[in-house]
């Protein structure tokens, strides 16, 4: 079968098309899984560019989604012909116990789906959203799961509710039509007029560019008649999150889920605490969280946003389109 596998020390150039064995027929509990599609996100950029210090051959990224083509003995939750996508956090089934390393994560610590072939346990996997695409499936593993978590599990989102999304990127545009379909009012942000275009298609109510107004935190301020935002969906960082706190309202929250922007900066603590909003860092979600996801998308009219799509030997350039920060939505991978 083809794979792609990482060479030390890493990067865009050390990303190698292979030939590897087909994994045999599965063991107990385990399906075999014939990979159609993967989609990029940041955290796999950090891995292929070496950042995050993988073993030397790993076989990255984190999403993907298929066809169960084989099942081992004491198998009853799937059947072969299922389509399914992967869990980012296999051995994260449910609960408040959460991971806190990427040890266990596809493409990080062990590997992923760059590959035509894996055999997995039933637990590393979730149905697939009836009538999707494997490519749209396969961007929910990590930016569909991430929006959810942020606007349903934590922030516990209700209709008449105000969003506030930042940039274009997967997991924004999946909280800007997750947020719409639950009836929440949504402000995005972006430095384009193309992008405020297709933003404002999709639904949202208002965009505002960040280059033409840096405090753009008051600009949402006054939209919302000095409330704030219910929910901030933060995906920048250290140099977004001082505007994302201002733009929020008392007693509001905001889901920490990116560093774009760096890893460490200064945080307005005095103006957080005096408005008592709840800052909550999230890496994804569960294998439940996942599968209510699921069933909550069969129920939706939308489908993902899917920017550009590769075939896996053009992983690199897939990843240098995602470096140029162009795109809309999701970038995938087919084989």
């Amino acid at each position: 079968m083809k794979a792609i596998q990482l060479q030390h020390p890493g990067g865009l150039d050390h990303l190698r098309l292979v030939e590897l064995p087909s994994p045999g027929a599965p063991k107990a509990g385990e399906i075999q899984v014939r990979v159609h599609a993967s989609s990029l996100n940041y955290h796999d950029l950090g891995v292929v560019t070496g950042h995050a210090r993988a073993e030397d051959g790993r076989i990255p990224m984190a999403d993907g989604a298929g066809v169960v083509t084989a099942v081992g003995p004491d198998v009853t939750e799937f059947a072969v012909g299922d389509n399914v996508v992967s869990c980012f956090f296999p051995h994260w089934q449910a609960g408040r116990a959460v991971p806190s390393t990427f040890q266990t994560v596809p493409g990080d610590g062990v590997d992923g789906f760059a590959r035509e072939r894996v055999n997995m346990p039933v637990q590393a996997f979730t149905a697939a959203p009836k009538g999707y695409s494997h490519e749209e499936a396969a961007t929910l593993t990590t930016a569909g799961l991430t929006a959810w978590r942020a606007l349903v599990v934590d922030g516990r989102i209700q209709a008449g509710d105000t969003v506030l999304v930042l940039g274009t990127g997967g997991v924004s545009i999946f909280a800007l039509q997750m947020a719409k379909s639950m009836g929440a009012r949504v402000i995005a942000t972006t430095s384009s007029d193309a992008k405020q275009a297709r933003l404002l298609a999709l639904g949202a109510d208002q965009v505002v560019n960040y280059k033409d107004q840096p405090e753009w935190g008051d600009v949402v301020l006054a939209a919302t008649g000095g409330r704030g935002v219910d929910i901030v969906v933060e995906v920048g960082g250290p140099g977004t999150l001082p505007q994302s706190i201002r733009a929020c309202a008392a007693g509001g929250h905001i889901a920490l889920i990116g560093v774009l922007t760096g890893f460490a900066g200064s945080i307005p603590t005095v103006e957080m605490m005096r408005k008592q909003q709840t800052l909550r860092g999230l890496i994804v979600g569960s294998r439940e969280h996942q599968q209510d996801m699921v069933r909550a998308l069969e129920n939706f009219r939308w489908r993902p946003v899917i920017d550009s799509s590769y075939p896996l030997e053009q992983m690199a350039e897939a990843f240098a389109h995602q470096k140029t920060a162009k795109h809309f939505g999701k970038i995938c991978l087919r084989y």
